[in-house]
Formats: structure tokens, C-alpha cells, sequence
């Protein structure tokens, strides 16, 4: 899916990066002064981290 499509509250699955493997809900979407956007999820058990919005695909949250 296309990450340009991003919006507050989507879920995600992180793809590649420092994050690999985590999921949660996307806030806080940013583009910095480069043209990369950057986004803050926030998983499940609350815990917050930021990555970049090329790292991660929308998926249909399943709890």
C-alpha cells in the first residue's frame, strides 16, 4: 500500500527499520524539510516510537 495515504489513526505494520515487526496507530505525521515524512505509532501497549513513513504498510487492525 502507498504511505503517502497516511492519516491519523490508521493502523500499520512496520516493514523495514529499526521498528521491524511493531505495530500500532499512526499519529503525529510530519514531512521534514527533505520530503520525508515521518510518523509516531503508537502500539498497542502504548509505547510510542517514530519512523519513517516508507517503513511501514496499512493493515487492518486485528486484536
Amino acid at each position: 500500500m502507498e504511505t503517502t495515504n497516511l492519516k491519523d489513526g490508521d493502523y500499520c505494520v512496520v516493514i523495514k527499520g529499526t521498528h521491524i515487526g511493531k505495530s500500532g496507530k499512526v499519529s503525529d505525521i510530519n514531512t521534514s524539510k527533505t520530503g520525508h515524512i515521518t510518523i509516531t505509532v503508537e502500539q498497542d501497549n502504548t509505547v510510542r516510537f517514530k519512523t519513517l513513513g516508507r517503513n511501514v504498510v496499512l493493515k487492518a487492525h486485528t486484536k
